[in-house]
């Protein structure tokens, strides 16, 4: 099992041979995380809170497996991958398979609504309701009731995208910043408790017709959330 530190730059490079999907759908909001916030989100998760190294873990939306995939080169006991689309999970799979984790990675394609079970740490990007409203809900309320502990990511504020620009710029490496009112409210109802929040920056090529920019940059929170014992 790994123990040793990983090092962000090292998982960058493991993480950027994971294929993204090449025929991505816009109603499912399939938009691949670039490899430094993956980096980010793994290595607050790995080593500011211990929740990666020797636990079990669940990604859920997980595309062609970039969370699952790193969580297992960071040092997880085994990963689960869930995902609608057939071929995100085929490639999920040829990914770990690629770089040499695919005894401790396991694939379903199914809608997570079908997912039971109790996993140590729940990580997702799920879709932020641009599409179908409402959406980062429905995974909100799922991984509450899979996990203890749940990274999430979702939009960010004004606000918080302006801290996180002025902390940027003082050089801050992890930028904490305030939850939104209302996920806060729901995360509650839900039995959670948010711990932190973390700004990220999300970078999206053009890849659909109604996309207007060569690429579109925007912060977005990493929600750190605690849940009922599971």
């Amino acid at each position: 099992m790994q123990k040793r530190l990983v090092r962000k730059l090292d998982l960058e490079k493991a993480i950027s041979k994971v294929k993204p999907h090449p025929t991505p759908r816009a109603y499912l909001e399939q938009y691949t995380i670039s490899t430094e916030t993956t980096a980010k989100i793994l290595h607050i998760a790995a080593y500011t809170y211990d929740d990666i190294i020797g636990k079990t873990i669940m990604d859920l939306g997980c595309g062609t497996g970039r969370l699952a995939i790193g969580a297992v080169l960071v040092g997880a006991k085994e990963a689960f991958g869930v995902d609608i689309d057939r071929e995100a999970i085929r490639m999920a799979h040829n990914n770990a398979e690629k770089l040499g984790v695919k005894e401790r990675t396991h694939w379903i394609i199914a809608d997570i609504d079908v997912m039971r079970g109790s996993f140590d740490t729940v990580l997702q990007n799920p879709p932020f309701g641009v599409q179908r409203k409402g959406a980062d809900r429905k995974f909100l309320e799922k991984s509450l009731k899979l996990g203890y502990r749940v990274y999430s990511l979702h939009k960010s504020g004004k606000s918080n995208r302006e801290f996180a620009e002025g902390s940027r710029e003082r050089g801050a490496r992890f930028v904490p910043v305030s939850p939104s009112p209302f996920l806060k409210r729901f995360i509650e109802k839900h039995g959670g408790e948010i711990k932190a929040v973390y700004a990220m920056r999300m970078t999206i090529p053009h890849m659909f017709d109604f996309h207007k920019k060569r690429k579109h940059e925007f912060m977005v929170g990493l929600y750190v959330i605690e849940g009922k014992k599971v």
